[in-house]
């Protein structure tokens, strides 16, 4: 792994050139999902590249003869979850809606299985992860300098990303809070095998995904950090050093927040897009009472809000309830809610267990970093999916899918020794 340390581009893209042909399409399909060039150069986007990289990934894999299936609880709940998803939308308030939107679930149903029996072994899972680490600071970088070139200065859009899942300011946001844990503990622990520009460029990945959490005008990604910054750093708060860097950070913070980003905050709970937010998180939980089974049905949260409280919509359309468990508890009722919770609970613990199990590997305090970079990453989702309703989006099962696979390498590689 040493070359892999280094960062040695030769040396990896060697490794990456022999590998076999599901690894390329499954490296290819995040690199199209993240990076975006179909929307960034238009005219890319004659086919849908996205799922051709995941058709070639699963066909590569049914033709790889060395294929073997990776065990995890999480697998379970994964089908428990889709399964609710299907007898909710057979049993919706409208299940045309329901059918009509199923592939923004199956989709990560199959991926996150591909994933995890494709990123099999340490390369695999080093360069896996490096394409996302390079797609997101490609939007880190990239938004960073654009806030700055307009002077930190708030506009009510706050920062957008490329067309796809990030291009709304509070999923790129989030992106960013998922990011920004995972390359600080990438650029930590490479450190003592890296060369001085090389690691100021990695740890310039955390600077600018903070920067962009700053300027997206998310109150929620806001939040996020902030959560991740105290759980990560609570053991030491108090001593003086601590405290001093964290005054530091914290003060350039809010100085850098543009004042009208600090009205929203001090209006939060008054201001109309907050009441809204109210009174969906508080119909939605109606929702759930009235049809605690299965829902009101999958994808169905909004026609139901329309038709039966439209005394309660301050703005001409309704949304999504603006917060993930509202939304799986309403549309879904308990027979969702109950394995997503458990799914929640499960990523947890499987990251835990990880960072326990990868400090009795080789280089284990370094595989034990990285699994504890996930961990905050995936406390900043559950944070600001307080605020949005990013279900189906990305975030959740990509990175279910790093637990389970660095878990399943790990256990693996102690089970042969």
């Amino acid at each position: 792994m040493e070359a892999f340390y280094t960062l040695d581009v030769k040396g990896l893209w060697q490794y990456f050139k022999g590998e076999h042909f599901s690894f390329w399409m499954i490296c290819g399909y995040l690199f199209v999902e993240y990076v975006r060039p179909q929307s960034i150069l238009p005219w890319l986007d004659f086919l849908p590249w996205a799922q051709l990289f995941v058709l070639g990934a699963l066909a590569g894999w049914l033709m790889d003869h060395d294929r073997k299936w990776v065990g995890s609880p999480i697998n379970k709940w994964m089908v428990l979850f889709f399964l609710a998803i299907l007898v909710s939308s057979w049993r919706a308030y409208n299940p045309s809606l329901s059918w009509a939107n199923l592939d923004y679930f199956y989709t990560w149903f199959v991926i996150y299985f591909l994933i995890i029996n494709i990123v099999n072994n340490r390369r695999r899972f080093f360069i896996f992860l490096f394409i996302f680490l390079l797609a997101s600071a490609k939007l880190s970088f990239s938004l960073a300098r654009a806030w700055a070139m307009r002077g930190f200065a708030f506009t009510d859009w706050g920062l957008k990303g490329p067309r796809g899942f990030f291009e709304n300011s509070g999923e790129l946001a989030i992106q960013m809070a998922v990011f920004w844990p995972l390359a600080l503990a990438v650029a930590v622990s490479l450190k003592p095998y890296l060369v001085r520009w090389k690691y100021w460029v990695l740890m310039a990945m955390p600077i600018t995904a903070g920067m962009v959490i700053l300027g997206s005008s998310s109150r929620g990604g806001q939040l996020a950090m902030m959560g991740q910054f105290l759980l990560k750093y609570w053991r030491s708060i108090f001593r003086i050093k601590s405290l001093v860097v964290i005054a530091l950070v914290v003060g350039s913070a809010w100085m850098l927040l543009p004042g009208a980003q600090k009205e929203r905050f001090i209006q939060s709970g008054d201001d109309k897009s907050s009441e809204q937010r109210l009174l969906y998180w508080e119909h939605g939980l109606d929702m759930l009472r009235e049809h605690p089974f299965t829902g009101v049905g999958y994808f169905n949260f909004i026609p139901y809000y329309e038709r039966y409280h439209s005394e309660d919509m301050l703005y001409p359309r309704a949304e999504l309830p603006h917060n993930i468990f509202i939304q799986v508890g309403a549309d879904l009722g308990w027979l969702g809610l109950s394995p997503y919770l458990a799914l929640i609970v499960g990523v947890l613990i499987s990251g835990y267990r990880t960072e326990r199990r990868a400090r009795a590997q080789p280089d284990g305090e370094l595989w034990a970093n990285l699994a504890r970079g996930m961990n905050y990453s995936f406390v900043g989702f559950l944070i600001a999916g307080q605020f949005v309703s990013v279900v189906y989006y990305p975030f959740m099962w990509i990175h279910a899918s790093f637990i389970v696979s660095l878990n399943g390498i790990l256990h693996q590689e102690s089970g042969s020794r």
